[in-house]
C-alpha cells in the first residue's frame, strides 16, 4: 500500500517508489492490482475486506488447479485432501499475508487452463500478465517456448512472444517514460540481493557463501544445464528430439494435457531446486504442482505423501534451521530425480489423429 501510495500521488520513477519494507521491485501489473486494492479497502485500512477478497482469489485459484488436474487425469481426487486442508503455510499466505504471489500464480493458473483448451494467444497475454505481477513465473518460460515452437512452428512462436512483450511495453509505459533503466533494473532485478534471516533453503550455509556472487552463479549453471538437460533428454522425446523444435510449421498442432502441464511444471520445479534463496511466500510458486509431479513419477503412494509432508514442515520451520533446509533440498533431489526417471508422457495427437 505504501509502495502503490507513491504513484497514486504521481511518481513514476521506480527509483523514488518505496516503503517500510524496502523500495518497489515488482513489475507495473502489480502496480495497477495493488492500487485497485488500495481504493477498495479504503485506502488501505479496511484489512478485513482485503483478507475477503483474497480469500477469494484463494477459491478461485483452487477451482482453476483443480480443473488443470481433471483435465490430465493423473492424480486420485482424495489428494485434494492435501491440497486444500494441509497447509497453514499457503493458507496464511493467501489470506493473512496478501501477498502478490497468490495474484501471480491465480494467473499463471489461468494461463495453463488456455495452454490446454488450445487458446495459446489468449494464455501468452494471461501469462504475460502473470510476469507483470512478480516476475517469478518467469521460471515457466522455458517450457512455454518449447511448446510454442511444439504447437504453432517458430513462426506463431514469434507471433506469440510479440503478444507477451507487448502487454509489458503497455502496461509499463507510465514508468518507462518517467525513467527506463530505473524501471527495469527495479522491477526485473536479476541480481538482487536476499536477506540472509528469512532464507528457507540455504540455512545450513554460513552467510559469507550464501551472500557470495560466485555461488550464485553455480547455482545459475546448475539451473541451465539441469534445464537443457531435461529439455534435450526428456521432454522433446515426444516431439522426434530437440532438433526438431526448429520447425517452421508446428510439429503437433494438438497437445494432449499432460504434454503442456509436466513440462511446465518441472520447469518451475527445477527453478525452485536451483534458487539461490527461498522466502515463505515463496511456497505459493509451485505448492500446486508439488502433487502432479509426485504423482508423475514412479513412486509409492506412501512416499508421495511423505515428501509432501516434509516439504510441508520444512516451510512451516520459522525460522528455518539447518536441518530444515537440508531436509527440503533431499526432497528436491529426490523428486528432481523420480522426474528424470519417470516414464516420459504419452505422445500427443495431430489433429487428424484426433479426429479418428
Amino acid at each position: 500500500m505504501q509502495e502503490v501510495e507513491g504513484v497514486i500521488n504521481g511518481t513514476y520513477d521506480y527509483m523514488q517508489l518505496k516503503g517500510d519494507t524496502g523500495p518497489l521491485v515488482y513489475p507495473a501489473g502489480f502496480v495497477y492490482i495493488f492500487t485497485a486494492l488500495y481504493y477498495i479497502t479504503s485506502l488501505g485500512a479496511n484489512i478485513r475486506l482485503g483478507q475477503y477478497l483474497f480469500a477469494a482469489l484463494y477459491c478461485g485459484n483452487l477451482l482453476l488447479v483443480f480443473n488443470i488436474y481433471r483435465k490430465t487425469c493423473k492424480v486420485p481426487p482424495y489428494v485434494f485432501f492435501f491440497m486444500c486442508c494441509a497447509s497453514y503455510r499457503i493458507h496464511s499466505i493467501y489470506v493473512l499475508r496478501m501477498f502478490n504471489d497468490p495474484v501471480a500464480m491465480c494467473l499463471l493458473y489461468l494461463a495453463v487452463n488456455l495452454f490446454i483448451y488450445n487458446h495459446w494467444a489468449w494464455g501468452c497475454l494471461v501469462y504475460s500478465l502473470a510476469v507483470s505481477v512478480k516476475m517469478n513465473v518467469l521460471l515457466f518460460s522455458p517450457a512455454l517456448l518449447m511448446l510454442l515452437l511444439v504447437s504453432q512452428g517458430w513462426l506463431k512462436t514469434v507471433y506469440h512472444l510479440v503478444i507477451c512483450a507487448t502487454v509489458q511495453l503497455v502496461l509499463a509505459l507510465p514508468f518507462l517514460a518517467a525513467n527506463p533503466v530505473g524501471y527495469i533494473v527495479r522491477s526485473f532485478d536479476l541480481g538482487r540481493q536476499f536477506f540472509y534471516k528469512w532464507t528457507v533453503n540455504w540455512r545450513f550455509l554460513p552467510e559469507e557463501l550464501f551472500l557470495n556472487r560466485y555461488f550464485h552463479l553455480v547455482l545459475l549453471l546448475l539451473h541451465i544445464v539441469a534445464l537443457v538437460t531435461f529439455l534435450s533428454k526428456r521432454w522433446s522425446r515426444s516431439y522426434g528430439g530437440a532438433s526438431s523444435l526448429l520447425s517452421r510449421s508446428p510439429i503437433h498442432p494438438v497437445l494432449n494435457s499432460n504434454q503442456i502441464v509436466l513440462p511446465l511444471f518441472a520447469a518451475n520445479f527445477i527453478g525452485m531446486c536451483f534458487s539461490r534463496s527461498l522466502h515463505y511466500q515463496f511456497y505459493v510458486w509451485y505448492f500446486h504442482t508439488l502433487h502432479y509431479l509426485l504423482w508423475s513419477t514412479q513412486m509409492s503412494v506412501k512416499y508421495r505423501l511423505l515428501i509432501l509432508g516434509v516439504i510441508e514442515l520444512c516451510w512451516n520451520t520459522y525460522p528455518s534451521t539447518v536441518f530444515s533446509s537440508a531436509a527440503l533440498h533431499v526432497c528436491h533431489a529426490i523428486l528432481l530425480g523420480g522426474l528424470w526417471y519417470s516414464e516420459t508422457t504419452e505422445k500427443p495427437k495431430t489433429a487428424a489423429q484426433k479426429m479418428e
